[in-house]
């Protein structure tokens, strides 16, 4: 019985998740522009309790690149850290967290009329944002480096930009596999005659996954290229939209291997959302999905993937003045909620980015209610739950342990039972047959007792998958079987 009402309590809370935002959060105070990420990169990461913010601001006559960070899940927030200083032009900064090491790169112009031109530039942090390691030059050709986007996997760290070395701008990548103490060469992603732009990655383990905006068909149209050896090989490029009209500002997230790009498009007389996914990592894709329907225009959608949460942030006209919108899916882009607006006054708002991480979703964007543009943030603390994780009993076990699922086999969901036997962070993971990440079914910090979570395999096909429980002093594997 305890347990029936547990369950019908937390479905009643899980119900209503969504409408939890909470009051916006001005993050700068000064009469400087502060924007952000022009191609969709993300200029807010979130990592456990630490969320961290980056944008450009000309607070001292040039644009300089700013951090800022909470350690409270955006509760309160420190000063902000100016991360660039000098004389020069810098824009469009990207950032990327693992673990307590942050990466930030952004577009530079301090070469200018020596031996480059806008030139990629890379700065990192070792303990958190507390400290701050000298700028990294990244790209050194005569020609212009723009726009800049990063992407963090444990210690490999993947950046993209468009680069113009060829005549035409052109999509290319570098890598580090030591974070960010060294790098490796540049990659040229990209090789045709028309213009390839506006680049964003993103990477889940191995498989790095990037799109961009091409026109080498006389029309610009949204593209697709991965790796599955974390960025040494890549394979061919693949053309996600095909229509008449122009297509415009991707962005891309990954969950194991389920990717979904989002992007602006044209194609019904004003500007509307669109999404394409694919379960095997690009090697298939589903149909096109149509996301917002208005007769104003919805433009430069962000999207980021936590598990099967999905949740997208974009600017929308439908008030007449341009507002931040959100929508999510708990389903890994399957099915959709209900649009929510964000921002509810009659300034515009720019350049929305988004980052998710325990049960929190983290919104940044620009804001003109002030005249001047500033730096504005809004949280929800249970945008991103997973519903899947029961309290089963208080009673505190002697050790930790974790069970054998049930069904097994099973098809496609199974139940995991595992012991808590200390307050701590806990992680369960469910990894395929070649050891790749596949699904988080927990991670977070959980009391003492006996829980029960659920994995729901419908986004995968059968086979022989493993599920690993890790806390601070305890690890167990166990294997299970999907058979459909």
């Amino acid at each position: 019985m305890q347990k029936f009402i547990y369950t019908l309590v937390f479905l009643a809370f899980v119900s209503t998740l969504n409408a939890q935002w909470e009051a916006d959060v001005r993050l700068t105070n000064n009469p400087a522009y502060s924007w952000g990420s022009y191609n969709n990169a993300w200029t807010i990461a979130a990592n456990g309790m630490n969320v961290h913010v980056v944008w450009d601001e000309e607070r001292d006559g040039h644009p300089e690149i700013y951090y800022k960070r909470s350690t409270l899940s955006g509760l309160t927030w420190g000063a902000d850290t100016r991360l660039t200083n000098n004389t020069a032009g810098k824009y469009y900064p990207s950032i990327a967290v693992s673990g307590s090491v942050i990466h930030i790169v952004w577009r530079d112009l301090r070469n200018l009329g020596s031996s480059g031109n806008n030139e990629i530039y890379y700065k990192r942090s070792t303990d958190n944002g507390t400290t701050w390691e000298a700028d990294t030059r990244l790209t050194y050709d005569t020609l212009k480096s723009y726009n800049p986007s990063i992407a963090v996997s444990g210690s490999v760290v993947h950046v993209v930009w468009h680069d113009e070395r060829n005549g035409v701008p052109e999509i290319y990548y570098k890598r580090s596999t030591n974070a960010g103490v060294t790098w490796g060469a540049d990659t040229r992603l990209t090789n045709n005659p028309a213009f390839s732009q506006d680049a964003c990655v993103a990477v889940s383990g191995s498989i790095v996954c990037v799109v961009w905006i091409d026109d080498r068909d006389n029309n610009f149209e949204i593209y697709y290229k991965r790796s599955t050896d974390a960025g040494v090989t890549w394979g061919t490029d693949t053309r996600l939209s095909n229509n008449t009209n122009v297509s415009k500002t991707p962005s891309v997230a990954i969950s194991g291997s389920v990717v979904n790009v989002v992007w602006c498009d044209l194609r019904d007389g004003n500007e509307e959302i669109y999404l394409k996914r694919t379960t095997n990592a690009g090697a298939n894709w589903g149909t096109e999905t149509r996301l917002t329907i208005d007769t104003n225009s919805s433009t430069f959608p962000s999207i980021t993937m936590s598990d099967s949460f999905t949740h997208i942030v974009w600017k929308d006209k439908r008030n007449g003045n341009a507002e931040i919108y959100y929508k999510r899916s708990t389903n890994a882009g399957v099915n959709w909620e209900a649009d929510t607006r964000l921002t509810n006054n009659t300034s515009n708002k720019d350049y929305a980015s988004l980052a998710a991480s325990n049960s929190m979703v983290h919104v940044l964007w620009s804001d003109y209610r002030h005249e001047a543009t500033e730096k504005y943030y809004k949280r929800n603390p249970t945008g991103n739950v997973i519903s899947g994780i029961q309290h089963i009993s208080s009673e505190i076990p002697t050790s930790y342990s974790l069970s054998q699922n049930y069904p097994n086999p099973f098809n496609p969901t199974t139940k995991i039972k595992f012991d808590v036997a200390r307050v701590g962070d806990v992680k369960i993971a469910v990894y395929d047959a070649m050891g790749r990440e596949v699904q988080t079914l927990v991670n977070e910090s959980l009391q003492s007792g006996t829980y029960e979570a659920e994995f729901d395999g419908s986004q995968l096909t059968s086979g022989v998958y493993f599920y690993k429980l890790i806390t601070g002093d305890f690890t167990e594997t166990k294997k299970m079987l999907m058979i459909k």
